[in-house]
C-alpha cells in the first residue's frame, strides 16, 4: 500500500430502524445539517436515477485538523435500505461502501472506505503523517456516529418542542477559517 493510500472500516451500532438510518445516510444534501463537524458544504450536481445510482455530489469537508478537502462522489450501486457504494474523486480517490443490517432494535452499520489521498498536502506528508491523518478520519467518523444518533432522535420527535430538546450535533473545529468564510460568502452570492 502506497503511503498516501488508506483503508478504514468503521462500525456503528445505532438504535433505530434500517429505513431511518438509510434515509439519513442517502440524503447527501442534509449532511451539513446533521454532521456539521465534517460536512461544511454539499451540493448535488446530478440526481441519479430513482434509486440514486449515478448521483454526483460535490463536498467541502474537514476533520479536526485545520485543512479542508474538496471532493466529489458518485453513487455507483444502491440497494435500499441495505446500503450503497460510492466512487470518490478529487482530493480523495477511491471507494466507499455503506452496509446496513437490522439486528433487533438496532442497526449495524459498516463503512468500508478505501481511498488514496490526492490533495497535494496529504500526498506529500502521508509518508510521515499517516497516523495523524488516520486519527483525523477516526475523529470524523466518531462525530458522525454522535451526530446520526442525535438526528434519529430529532426525526423521531413527536412535536417541535421535543425536537428542540435534542442537542445540536457537534460543530466543526476551526469553523471561522478564512477559506470556510469565503466559501460561505460565494455560496450566498
Amino acid at each position: 500500500m502506497a503511503s498516501n493510500e488508506y483503508h478504514f472500516i468503521t462500525r456503528w451500532r445505532l438504535n433505530g430502524t434500517i429505513n431511518e438510518v438509510a434515509d439519513i445516510l442517502q440524503d447527501a444534501e442534509a449532511l451539513p445539517k446533521w454532521w456539521p463537524s465534517v460536512y461544511l458544504d454539499v451540493k448535488v450536481l446530478e440526481p441519479g436515477d430513482d434509486k440514486g445510482v449515478g448521483k454526483l455530489v460535490e463536498l467541502y469537508t474537514k476533520g479536526w485538523l485545520p485543512y479542508t478537502l474538496t471532493w466529489r462522489f458518485r453513487v455507483v450501486e444502491a440497494n435500499y435500505p441495505y446500503g450503497f457504494s460510492l466512487r470518490a474523486l478529487g482530493d480523495f480517490d477511491g471507494q466507499g461502501i455503506w452496509s446496513l443490517e437490522q439486528d433487533g432494535p438496532a442497526v449495524n452499520v459498516i463503512y468500508d472506505w478505501r481511498i488514496r489521498a490526492d490533495k497535494p498536502l496529504l500526498r506529500a506528508l502521508s509518508f510521515i503523517m499517516k497516523p495523524i491523518f488516520s486519527g483525523n478520519h477516526r475523529w470524523a467518523m466518531a462525530r458522525g456516529e454522535q451526530s446520526i444518533v442525535l438526528e434519529i432522535a430529532r426525526r423521531r420527535a413527536q412535536t417541535a418542542g421535543e425536537a428542540v430538546l435534542v442537542p445540536p450535533p457537534p460543530g466543526p473545529t476551526f469553523p471561522h477559517s478564512l477559506s470556510y468564510r469565503r466559501r460561505l460568502a460565494a455560496k450566498s452570492a
